[in-house]
């Protein structure tokens, strides 16, 4: 991992993947090139196309299933919705308390459905016979847990019921290859560096039957360039058909970006931020955990002021201050933050 630190143009103090990532050399270079030809009338659509493509199939990589599984959009919570715009009126949906709205919401807009949140440790313990879909992240925005997405997966096959996870707070630095879901959808601004509105997400062979794509528009077909016109419905045979219209400038670099994180090897990439986070828990005398994210009590932000002050940049959420470590940092970090912090 040393050696990607000298891959990013910044990175000293810069704790917050968990918010924000920072591109890395390919994907700066991506941007700039597409802004150069864009500002000189050389932007082509058909390159885009091909660019989303090559996109789909690094995230097809990320996620360990086959490119035809794998839809791209712009959020998250388009994806979600999807899923719960599908439900019937009256299904149970268990979600972990405190979770990340954006696989929260949009099934409480439904306003139809029986809504329930529970504590993560007792997310598998919640399914039951009449549950029709669990919807969590992997890992906790606001805490930076992990979630047993194993035991979750087994309770959920047990009785039937679908599963959507989130890992947007994951791919990146947690090997996201053996997830068994029915929906998986990701974000890549985050731990995958990329710029803000490239999103993907893989559907499983019921999920694909199951969702009406109703976001369908031009790029829902198996050719965009055949499928711009009506009257007839274009829909692609394989996820593709849950794509939505793509941000153009956004997948450029988010190609870059994604290609980069398939190239790493996903367990170096684990013990590297894993081992830092834990360094850091040392140094504050709190519990070695699996999380790259280290998250402790903060009520008034005092401490994550001084962090602040001290150039570091980090984050606050839900009363807790909040520290990533990834591929730009190291233990130099480490020190600087918790010396920061008088520890």
């Amino acid at each position: 991992m040393r050696s990607l630190r000298n891959r990013f143009a910044a990175g000293r103090g810069y704790l917050a993947a968990c918010l924000l990532g920072l591109p890395a050399d390919v994907t700066r270079d991506a941007v700039r090139r597409d802004l150069d030809r864009w500002a000189v009338g050389k932007a082509s659509a058909d390159e885009y196309s091909a660019i989303l493509e090559r996109a789909r199939g690094h995230a097809a990589t990320l996620l360990g299933v086959d490119a035809g599984r794998v839809a791209t959009g712009s959020q998250v919570s388009v994806f979600a919705s999807l899923a719960a715009s599908s439900a019937p009126a009256g299904a149970d949906v268990v979600c972990v308390d405190g979770d990340f709205s954006s696989i929260v919401g949009p099934f409480l807009a439904r306003g139809d459905l029986r809504v329930r949140h529970v504590p993560l440790e007792g997310l598998a313990d919640a399914v039951g016979p009449g549950t029709w879909m669990v919807s969590y992240s992997l890992v906790q925005s606001a805490t930076g847990e992990v979630a047993d997405a194993a035991s979750v997966a087994e309770a959920a096959r047990a009785v039937g019921a679908r599963v959507l996870v989130d890992t947007t707070q994951a791919t990146g630095w947690l090997p996201t290859t053996d997830l068994e879901a029915d929906l998986i959808v990701c974000h890549a601004y985050k731990w995958l560096s990329a710029p803000r509105g490239a999103a993907f997400a893989a559907f499983s062979e019921r999920a694909a039957a199951e969702i009406t794509p109703r976001t369908a528009g031009w790029y829902s077909g198996a050719d965009p360039w055949a499928s711009c016109y009506g009257p007839e419905l274009h829909l692609a045979d394989d996820a593709s058909r849950f794509d939505v219209s793509p941000a153009w400038h956004a997948w450029v670099g988010a190609e870059a970006a994604l290609g980069l994180a398939a190239s790493l090897d996903a367990e170096e990439v684990r013990s590297h931020a894993v081992g830092l986070a834990n360094a850091f828990r040392e140094r504050l005398d709190l519990a070695p955990s699996d999380s790259a994210i280290v998250t402790w009590p903060d009520e008034a932000g005092i401490e994550l002021a001084a962090l602040t002050a001290a150039g570091i940049t980090a984050s606050g959420r839900a009363g807790r201050a909040r520290v990533a470590f990834h591929l730009w940092n190291d233990d130099e970090d480490v020190d600087l933050a918790a010396s920061t912090l008088g520890r």
